[in-house]
């Protein structure tokens, strides 16, 4: 097929696309930049410049073009975001960004169109002990808090516009926490970074937050798979098999690099540093992938984030 993948340059784009060329398909690379579109053509993706914010200029940059099917990949991170106006930019990119992209897709006769999520879409906060299925807690609830809110309504939008646009065969990928190679966020090559210049530090262990996890390398898959064999109109768990706190992560991330082990800072000084990091560091969920290995017939390359991590610090 014939791919548009919107959000090209970011570290999730990158594997998108690359895991999309190496499964035989013809990419086309959409980046805001001209040097993203230079990083792309290194790649041997065919680049697109144009702002996803821009409509008019998007809609500009599409015509004449055909496509079969979209990807929705794009943020505005570039690092770990700390405080709630960091994800402003990505919030309206979920919003304004995907309905601009919708009116691409539809331009271009694409009719697949396959979204980025996160579990954070089920809401900012701790589940316990319970197990979340695609069906079984309801999807970007509203928030606890304006600023929890702004973010929920991303997801909300998002979401819904790609599975109940008439015309558009949307899928919803809700991924984990993602981390793998590249440099930026969902990248461990940043974090490695700030290990090694004592910049990341982690929390006490009375109050760990619990986080499933993604490899990029098995989002990439995922998104081929939901490209070829996933139903319209669904959502599927992209996630490993274990759940782990941030702390577990980065302890594992700094013993697998040889890096200086993270100081422990209290959640009190995060609290107040960097508001969005609590929530992240403090919120609980175990999701199952069980729909994406059934419907997708697609497993995880690595299993858990010490595979994963074993893996980068191997290469």
């Amino acid at each position: 097929m014939r791919v548009l993948v919107a959000g090209a340059s970011g570290v999730l784009g990158r594997h998108m696309s690359m895991a999309l060329a190496d499964a035989g398909h013809d990419v086309i690379g959409l980046t805001r930049s001209p040097a993203g579109a230079e990083q792309l053509g290194r790649m041997g993706v065919e680049p697109l410049v144009a702002d996803l914010m821009d409509r008019d200029a998007l809609l500009h940059a599409v015509d004449g073009m055909q496509a079969d099917a979209a990807i929705h990949a794009a943020t505005a991170l570039r690092k770990v975001p700390m405080r709630h106006q960091n994800m402003a930019a990505t919030d309206a990119l979920r919003v304004q960004g995907t309905r601009n992209l919708i009116e691409a897709v539809q331009s271009i006769g694409a009719r697949r169109l396959i979204v980025e999520s996160m579990h954070f879409g089920y809401g900012y906060g701790d589940f316990g002990d319970r197990t979340i299925t695609e069906t079984n807690t309801p999807f970007a609830p509203p928030g606890r808090t304006p600023a929890l809110e702004r973010h929920l309504q991303g997801f909300r939008v998002k979401e819904h516009l790609a599975l109940h646009t008439d015309g558009v065969d949307g899928i919803s990928l809700r991924f984990g926490a993602l981390y793998g190679p590249g440099f930026g966020a969902g990248g461990t090559d940043q974090i490695v970074t700030m290990l090694r210049k004592r910049r990341l530090p982690v929390v006490p262990d009375r109050r760990p937050g619990l986080l499933p996890w993604t490899h990029l390398a098995d989002a990439g898959a995922a998104t081929v798979a939901a490209l070829e064999r996933g139903t319209p109109g669904q959502a599927y768990h992209i996630v490993d098999d274990e759940p782990a706190s941030m702390n577990a992560h980065v302890r594992f991330l700094a013993a697998a690099f040889g890096t200086p082990k993270p100081m422990t800072v209290p959640l009190s000084l995060v609290r107040v540093i960097g508001p969005y990091l609590y929530v992240f560091l403090t919120s609980a969920a175990r999701l199952s992938n069980d729909k994406a290995k059934r419907e997708l017939g697609w497993t995880p390359t690595y299993p858990t984030y010490r595979d994963g991590i074993r893996s980068l610090a191997a290469s």
